[in-house]
């Protein structure tokens, strides 16, 4: 039986990107589990890559599925609409949970005697909140624990919002056409990996950077190719089995990019899995995760799997809070900037 192109499955009704997301974020939340502990060894998804640990893979999922979907969001929508629409995704749930940090986490739990006088204070909140840059650390806050950062997982949003904005900028400039982004694509892959061998080992957030970089606009160049690229379970089987070889040898991160590129999507719009329609926690998920550990660490420390449990349960209601309360009404208001098109449901946002 012919297997469907992207195109033919993205137009069916079904699509996994919400419990693909969902997942994704709970390998952050598992993952993180043995930075926030201080435990040795790692997660299982380490051993098994001997490459990346499990938040480190989910990150790469999650750049491959929003530099689909944010490409065809920009395809269907004006600028402004584009705009609209990216911002009521991100800044809404990400402002609160910066603010709840700020105003409300940190003054039950500093032991700094000047927490509101402190620079600290207020660099957290309008360096996170505006999604310039990060910072991790709040006055006199988990100082005592293993690793004192407030949410170690903001790091990605503001890759992610100049990535938005680089997109926006292909787009007006006419390179979103196949025959113009994949050889820019291949090049800008190309170059990259030239410079991380010739600059190697490159700082840690640079290596972050072009990581996150290259699945996103891996996932872009395959929803500009669409119409050619085929859905294929014995590519995934392949890349599979190449992954393996390669395991624990210098050149494992070819097929590891590969498989997690084509996998994901194979994933999101082939494979039959139960399907989340109208409710996408992955984002409030991320967003609590870490702090949620952290509390759990600073009131029941333990080792790294009993953390990831009660994270698991703690930040469940924090995620179920953030979608009811925050994100589904700002995403309500985007239908005051953006139009409704046929593909408008698939588009639930990405963290």
């Amino acid at each position: 039986m012919r297997s469907a192109t992207i195109a033919e499955a993205w137009a069916g009704e079904r699509n996994n990107f919400n419990l693909i997301r969902l997942l994704a974020a709970w390998l952050v939340v598992y993952g993180h589990a043995w930075a926030i502990t201080g435990s040795a060894g790692g997660d299982v998804v380490t051993w098994l890559t001997r490459f990346k640990f499990a938040g480190g893979v989910a990150v790469d999922v999650f750049f491959v599925v929003s530099g689909f979907l944010i490409a065809a969001s920009l395809q269907r929508n004006s600028m402004h609409e584009y705009l609209a629409s990216r911002a009521l995704r991100i800044l809404p749930a990400l402002i609160v949970c910066v603010a709840l940090c700020v105003f409300v986490l940190g003054p039950l739990l500093t032991t700094s005697h000047d927490y509101w006088r402190h620079a600290d204070t207020w660099r957290y909140l309008w360096t996170n909140a505006s999604l310039w840059s990060n910072a991790y650390f709040l006055p006199g806050v988990f100082e005592t624990l293993p690793n004192p950062a407030i949410n170690g997982s903001l790091w990605t949003l503001p890759i992610e919002a100049r990535l938005y904005l680089a997109l926006l900028a292909a787009g007006a400039f006419g390179l979103l056409a196949p025959r113009r982004y994949t050889p820019l694509w291949a090049l800008a892959l190309l170059a990259a990996y030239a410079c991380a061998l010739w600059r190697h080992p490159l700082p840690d957030h640079l290596m972050n950077t072009t990581w996150c970089t290259a699945f996103f606009i891996t996932g872009t160049m395959c929803w500009v190719n669409r119409d050619r690229l085929v859905l294929s379970g014995w590519l995934v089987l392949a890349l599979l089995v190449l992954a393996a070889i390669a395991r624990g040898t210098p050149w494992f991160h070819l097929p590891y990019f590969a498989l997690v590129s084509y996998g994901t999507l194979w994933l999101a719009l082939a494979a039959r899995l139960p399907v989340i329609r109208h409710t996408d926690l992955s984002y409030g998920m991320y967003l609590y995760g870490w702090p949620a550990g952290q509390l759990v660490q600073a009131h029941s420390p333990g080792s790294a799997l009993h953390n990831a449990w009660w994270t698991t349960l703690l930040v469940l209601a924090m995620a179920t809070a953030s979608w009811f309360l925050v994100e589904r009404p700002a995403l309500r208001l985007k239908r005051r900037f953006v139009a409704r098109g046929p593909a408008a449901g698939a588009d639930i946002g990405s963290a």
